[in-house]
């Protein structure tokens, strides 16, 4: 019945509501080559990724690794009696001395980051004579493919790129419409100390990474990039033609083919990297014999069996969603310019639609290693020093880029950030105990493929209101619960879900003293990279008991109680957390209606700041809802207002899920508009007050581009169609008007539910749910509420 059903909405989606959905909801195209970066058209496997300029006299390829990263494993013992100094912050505190506790915080710092590092650029230079007619450059996200197409003089010449995760391999074909009209020559460049070299037809480039890269926001600094060859880790590039006809020739460092009508190119790349805690020089892979080897077995097969392995592999994960947000009107344009008439208030609901399922394409693109997340950027960087090192940064954006794992039914992507908290688990028990005295596990702002859980700084020059934060280890830890909640897999839990939460709490626990009034509050406590402003006009950022903090303990706690029941384990451990639960400092609303970020009602140094971790509570938490907590959800909403909707990416995907949470469709969608607004290229410059946006590409512009935005958008979209806890699920929350008929697959439910659901008029018409597991739920939808128990592998199917 299920099958039915889902091949019934695909057939209404390709021949129904909308016939130019099949056009333009799944492709990126444009009538030019790319010049920046963000005008590139990305490929990925989930390790190995590809950014296509797609030019026509040379095509320029910026090649990336997931795995490849400047440095080794990190010291985590670097700071070993920071915590001593905490006495001392607390008593400042105490004292009510803020500027004193904001320098004795900076003794609780350690080394920065590393940074991920761009692997090389693949050159294939055309030999064409003449100039080119009817270009046209596009991704087909449904397919992962990207192909240029253009004609000289009456020639038609194809090109056809994917990157194949069956196969590890890049694959792509060039084709001439006349023969032997094929003539081209292929090199390899990087900016990293490497080595390229021609064997048997095949380009070899082997290179190492740097041992060091600083962040470069430190900007311009001797030694700001170390090479040591004994050191970093090995990345290996091999590159050879396949060709049917032709002459093919090899140089010192490139190879050529002329007179051909076919041809492929097959990339392999591998690293060294063989694990967080393993030396990438001394106990490293070897990534020439992974290369090769990986050549070897793919560069026999033809294209058509690649290639079909490859869409079998990726539709399997794509295909699971679909999405239609009724009739449109907007006409089939080039990507870019679709945008700029998008920023004009013009409707194109395809390109909604087309955003959405960019997300989802992205994770599974970016997310398939087991313990290397996506990072700031997924995996497409072309900068030594890449903006904030393109690490991991856990007062939000490592997070954000797996908010739409689960409930878009990317639950396997999710695994890449699950099998990292693992890893941040072993160093965070050393931070905890070094930097803050306590037990448990801690993770601060900042971390990369090491698994560096310290507080950044450089030991005292950072500062605090970026560098000392240290609850990245406790936000981390929901998703854990998170993906227990979606899939039911209790063996998960128990195995490793349930040990990690425990850690965290444990913590919290120990971190966390009495105020004044008996109450547990975090000291020293900050507002991820806010400051506040005493009544005396002193601006900092330490202080005790900020909201977010507490929230995140809060929601962290109520997690591991009920983790702790389902596991029937650890009783005694549970009453300490529900016994901590009750003495928490309580949330507090501020004068102007607002939820207090502060645990005194102080103003903002910047009422309008980009980060509102102090919502977490209302999202991505779930302890704040407009049902169960209408006052705290008012507040929420009076704190949005103030903050306004202009901010950047990241922080506007954000924001669209809080609206979303708050049930006001029409405003998440005003900032989900916002979120595409059309920003040009501009390099690597960092320019908050211009907001964040969309580039040519897709690529969410923070600026610069991170991938935050992407992911956080999406997720928004699927929140306003569908919310969830672990009893309850709530049809359309929050529609906007403009989305007034549609119908969407695929949509995960907590609980272990997928939905399935055709409206019409913002009323459901057709909904179908089906039961990954045993369970039971609440339905909402409008006024209406209605209990539903399914068996696993069971569909209810309603309709009104």
């Amino acid at each position: 019945m299920k099958n039915q059903f889902f091949l019934l909405t695909s057939f209404l989606l390709l021949f129904g509501v909308s016939q130019s959905l099949a056009q333009s909801s799944n492709t990126l195209w444009y009538k030019q080559a790319a010049q920046h970066f963000e005008e590139t058209l990305v490929l990925g496997n989930g390790r190995v990724g590809a950014s296509v300029f797609g030019g026509v006299q040379s095509d320029k390829i910026f090649l990336n690794d997931a795995t490849l990263w400047s440095g080794g494993p990190v010291d985590a013992n670097m700071n070993p009696e920071a915590y001593k100094n905490i006495p001392a912050i607390r008593e400042a505190l105490k004292n009510e001395d803020y500027k004193l506790a904001d320098e004795l915080n900076k003794k609780i710092q350690g080394r920065f980051s590393e940074s991920y590092a761009p692997l090389g650029t693949l050159f294939v230079e055309f030999k064409h004579e003449g100039e080119a007619q009817n270009y046209r450059r596009q991704l087909d996200i449904s397919q992962a493919i990207s192909e240029v197409v253009y004609e000289i003089n009456g020639v038609k010449f194809t090109r056809e790129y994917f990157i194949s995760y069956p196969d590890k391999m890049m694959v792509i074909r060039l084709k001439s419409s006349k023969p032997g009209a094929l003539n081209f020559g292929i090199k390899f460049q990087s900016q990293l100390k490497n080595k390229v070299s021609i064997v048997d037809n095949t380009l070899k480039a082997f290179g190492v990474a740097p041992t060091k890269a600083e962040p470069s926001y430190r900007g311009d600094m001797k030694d700001a990039v170390v090479f040591d060859q004994t050191k970093g880790t090995r990345f290996s590039t091999m590159v050879r033609i396949k060709n049917t006809d032709g002459n093919l020739t090899s140089g010192d460092q490139s190879i050529e083919l002329s007179g051909a009508t076919e041809a492929l190119i097959f990339v392999s790349i591998a690293t060294s990297f063989n694990g967080f805690d393993k030396n990438p020089a001394t106990e490293g892979l070897n990534a020439e014999l992974i290369a090769a080897d990986q050549l070897k077995k793919a560069f026999p097969k033809s294209f058509e069996k690649l290639k079909k392995s490859h869409l079998e592999d990726f539709q399997k994960y794509f295909a699971r969603v679909s999405l239609n947000l009724g009739k449109t009107d907007a006409p089939d344009l080039p990507t870019d310019e679709r945008l700029r008439r998008y920023a004009e208030g013009k409707e194109d609901k395809n390109l909604e639609v087309l955003y959405f399922q960019f997300g989802r394409y992205l994770l599974i693109s970016s997310s398939r290693t087991p313990g290397v997340p996506a990072n700031l950027q997924g995996i497409w960087n072309p900068h030594l020093r890449p903006p904030w090192s393109s690490n991991y940064t856990t007062n939000i954006n490592a997070e954000e880029n797996y908010w739409l794992a689960e409930n878009t039914n990317l639950s396997e992507m999710h695994h890449s950030l699950l099998s990292f908290i693992k890893n941040l688990e072993t160093t965070g028990k050393i931070t905890a105990k070094t930097f803050y005295g306590v037990n448990g596990w801690a993770v601060c702002h900042n971390s990369d493929i090491w698994a560096m859980s310290n507080p950044v700084g450089e030991f005292g020059q950072g500062d605090p209101v970026w560098a000392c934060w240290n609850m990245g280890g406790t936000w981390l830890s929901t998703h854990l619960w998170e993906h227990y909640i979606f899939t039911g897999n209790k063996k998960f839990l128990k195995d490793e879900a349930y040990p990690s939460m425990k850690g965290a709490a444990q913590f919290c626990l120990e971190w966390m003293v009495e105020d004044n009034k008996g109450k547990l509050i975090t000291s020293p406590s900050t507002s991820p990279e806010n400051k506040y402003k005493t009544p005396e006009g002193y601006e900092g950022a330490t202080l005790y008991g900020a909201t977010a903090e507490l929230a995140m303990i809060r929601e962290l706690f109520l997690q591991t109680v009920k983790a702790s029941n389902i596991l029937n384990q650890d009783a005694e451990f549970r009453s300490k957390l529900e016994t901590a639960l009750a003495k928490l400092h309580p949330y507090q609303i501020g004068k102007k209606g607002n939820l207090q970020e502060w645990y005194y009602d102080w103003e903002d140094q910047d009422p309008k700041h980009r980060h509102q971790t102090h919502l977490f509570g209302l999202y991505p938490g779930g302890h704040i809802t407009p049902a169960i907590t209408p006052d705290l959800a008012n507040a929420c909403r009076a704190t949005l207002e103030i903050k306004g909707d202009e901010t950047t990416g990241w922080s506007k995907g954000w924001r669209i899920n809080l609206w979303a949470r708050l049930w006001e469709g029409n405003r998440a969608y005003k900032q989900y508009r916002e979120l595409l607004k059309y920003v040009e290229p501009d390099g690597v410059k960092t320019n908050y007050a211009r907001g964040g946006g969309t580039y040519p590409n897709l690529f969410d512009a923070h600026p610069p581009f991170q991938i935050d935005g992407n992911f956080g958008g999406a997720a928004a979209v699927a929140e306003m169609l569908v919310q969830s806890t672990e009893n309850e699920i709530r049809l359309l929350p929050a529609l906007p008007d403009v989305w007034s008929e549609g119908s969407v697959k695929g949509i995960c439910a907590r609980g272990g539910f997928e939905i399935a659901m055709d409206w019409s008029n913002k009323s459901v018409k057709k909904l179908s749910i089906y039961a990954k597991k045993t369970g039971k739920t609440t339905l909402f939808y409008g006024n209406e509420k209605k209990e539903i128990s399914l068996k696993k592998g069971q569909t209810m199917e309603l309709s009104w």
